[in-house]
């Protein structure tokens, strides 16, 4: 996992719509990284929809929000759709991203080991570097926690 003071680990990748983005495209402005599991899941869904109704808060903070998962451009382009989201989602099919920044682990469940992606927020300063990291997160009240602190 990285820790504040680390460079964050650049990438390019697919968004939904077709697009794709360059982490270091956005240097100048803060980033809020953060990965979750799947769509259209409830946890997920409820982060998704708390980072959508603060997205005002954020841009006023000079800050662009971006989420990640394994899921497919086309399960974007729904999830965003189904919900009005606002901001970038980032397909991590290859789970690359998800390796790079830590966050692809294993995991328990009834017992049963699997590899996964915990949930994770990183908060990348303007200069590209690692300002803060929050790991395991729990989706309720999370975003506004984060613009709280930014």
């Amino acid at each position: 996992m990285l820790s504040p003071g680390d460079p964050a680990p650049d990438f390019t990748a697919e968004t939904d719509g077709g697009g794709s983005i360059q982490l270091s495209d956005l240097r100048g402005r803060k980033i809020v990284l953060y990965f979750y599991p799947r769509d259209n899941t409830s946890g997920c869904t409820l982060e998704a929809c708390e980072f959508r109704d603060a997205s005002i808060g954020f841009a006023a903070k000079n800050a662009v929000v971006l989420g990640v998962s394994a899921d497919s451009v086309k399960s974007h382009d729904r999830f965003k759709a189904k919900h009005n989201l606002t901001f970038p989602l980032i397909s991590d099919a290859g789970h690359e991203i998800a390796k790079a920044y830590g966050t692809w682990r294993e995991k328990i469940l009834y017992g049963r080991r699997y590899m996964g992606v915990v949930r994770s927020t990183f908060v990348i300063d303007e200069q590209g570097k690692i300002e803060a990291v929050y790991e395991k997160v729990k989706p309720r009240g999370h975003a506004e926690a984060l613009l709280a602190k930014l």
